[in-house]
């Protein structure tokens, strides 16, 4: 099973709306559950083209580690138990702004990725458009 793109719409345009709230123009990928593959995007007027591919590895992370982007920062830190593992699978963001999408049975659909501000700014709008508090 994996996001339908009208799934991926909404959450692409609840992003927008909290990054517009917070006054930073960010990039949003949704990507599918079977390997990261994008569904949908949107680069809002003014973010940074740089963040573009970081938005996509945030959720490719996700997907791939069915997890927050930001807890293979443990493994891979330096002194970490796997250094340098963000240079795997075509590379990784272990920064905030990656989270995985699962359906109400639980099974992963796919991941979000947000890219832009700073690394909490990022984790907040993600969060957000996938209607979690702000944590």
């Amino acid at each position: 099973m994996s996001i339908k793109l009208d799934a991926a719409q909404t959450v692409i345009e609840r992003a927008r709306a909290q990054a517009v709230a917070i006054g930073v123009p960010m990039n949003v990928a949704v990507v599918d559950g079977g390997g990261g593959h994008l569904v949908a995007f949107a680069r809002m007027d003014g973010a940074i083209l740089g963040s573009i591919e970081i938005a996509l590895a945030k959720a490719k992370t996700s997907v791939l580690f069915n997890g927050p982007s930001e807890n293979l920062w443990e493994f891979c830190k330096p002194g970490g138990p796997a250094p340098a593992t963000e240079y795997t699978n075509g590379g990784l963001i272990p920064y905030a702004g990656g989270l995985p999408l699962h359906d109400d049975n639980g099974t992963l659909i796919g991941a979000i990725g947000v890219s832009g501000g700073m690394p909490a700014q990022d984790g907040e709008v993600a969060r957000i458009a996938l209607g979690k508090e702000a944590r």
